[in-house]
């Protein structure tokens, strides 16, 4: 899943970035406050991660913009140990969770999961559709209890679908979710990695709407 890291410590950034990518997450980092609410005003993000000091624009601002533009994507702001006033504010202003420096990567990447789970509606972190179960900690995809070996874009776009179970999704939505800045994505990218996924697990677990996109239904989904 693709996230926005606002974070003007190079240092930090740097670590953040290539840690989340470690753990699955598809990461465009930004070092201002100015850019970071033009890209979640434009960009699809399953999840921001904002810290408060930002220069020309601080991320309680940047936070606050965003909710009042309606924008729902889920955020995660970064913050000092001893800024309890700047974390009860952030929480009012429209955040949903923060996490306090210095940063254990594994909390945040947990963190982020759940917010994404919860954006989607999706109560327990394991999905299921029919016989598929896919983990997102472990990043393990099971078939009728058998692991199936994906690649990291199938996986990823897997996850993306069955998440939005029910609901039809376009190839340059799912580009959108898949691909952070700087990768190079052929035309046909989306359809390869579909054609596999069906040949790995079964014909039916996504199904084509002809003209619009890609869906796993939800009624296939498992309690």
């Amino acid at each position: 899943m693709r996230i926005l890291l606002a974070e003007d410590d190079p240092m930090l950034g740097d670590g953040l970035r290539a840690g989340l990518r470690q753990l699955g997450f598809q990461v465009d980092w930004v070092r201002d406050g100015v850019a970071a609410e033009r890209e979640l005003g434009t960009g699809d993000y399953a999840a921001a991660v904002l810290d408060i000091g930002l220069p020309q624009k601080d991320g309680l601002e940047v936070l606050q913009a965003l909710r009042q533009r309606r924008i729902v994507t889920p955020v995660l702001i970064l913050t000092a140990r001893d800024a309890v006033p700047d974390r009860i504010l952030g929480l009012d202003l429209g955040a949903d969770d923060y996490v306090v420096k210095p940063v254990d990567l594994h909390e945040l990447g947990a963190r982020l999961r759940s917010l994404v789970r919860r954006a989607h509606g999706q109560v327990q972190d394991v999905l299921h559709c029919g016989a598929v179960v896919l983990d997102p900690s472990a990043r393990q995809v099971r078939l009728e209890g058998e692991s199936v070996a994906l690649s990291t874009r199938e996986f990823d776009l897997l996850h993306v679908l069955m998440l939005n179970a029910g609901r039809v999704m376009s190839r340059e939505q799912l580009e959108q979710q898949l691909y952070s800045w700087g990768y190079e994505v052929e035309s046909n990218a989306i359809e390869v990695h579909i054609h596999h996924l069906r040949r790995k697990l079964f014909p039916d677990v996504i199904q084509t709407v002809r003209g619009i996109g890609y869906t796993v239904p939800r009624t296939q989904d498992s309690p």
